[in-house]
């Protein structure tokens, strides 16, 4: 039966040859949740952090605005994606705004959190 394992046991060979051939790639698997990444010779820090943030960005685009951590989840990601946008410049003043904006968003939406979690003892 072929499976993702069996998947990642293929592309580990396929990697191999292009290993030989001095294409260095990096690959990480969590195979319990069906995922692979493969990174190029010239992936960064910041090119990975930025790749890892879209997934974390998707999740709270598609997230239900009734989830309570919606709001936590989505001006956190908006934030981290502001800085990383800017990571080799400087924040500009409307940058800062939108920083400072969201994160009284985070602040109302923990309290929101708080409020209902201790309502519910």
């Amino acid at each position: 039966m072929d499976d993702f394992e069996s998947f990642y046991d293929d592309l580990l060979e396929l990697a191999k040859k292009y290993e030989t051939k001095n294409v260095p790639l990096k690959i990480e698997k969590d195979l319990e949740n069906d995922i692979v990444k493969i990174f190029g010779e010239k992936i960064t820090s910041l090119a990975r952090a930025k790749n890892g943030l879209n997934d974390v960005t998707e999740l709270s685009y598609t997230t239900a605005e009734h989830h309570p951590y919606w709001n936590l989840l989505y001006n956190s990601s908006e934030i981290a994606t502001s800085i990383l946008e800017k990571w080799t410049e400087s924040l500009s003043d409307e940058d800062l705004s939108d920083v400072e904006w969201a994160i009284k968003e985070l602040t109302q939406s923990l309290e929101k959190i708080k409020n209902k979690s201790n309502t519910n003892f």
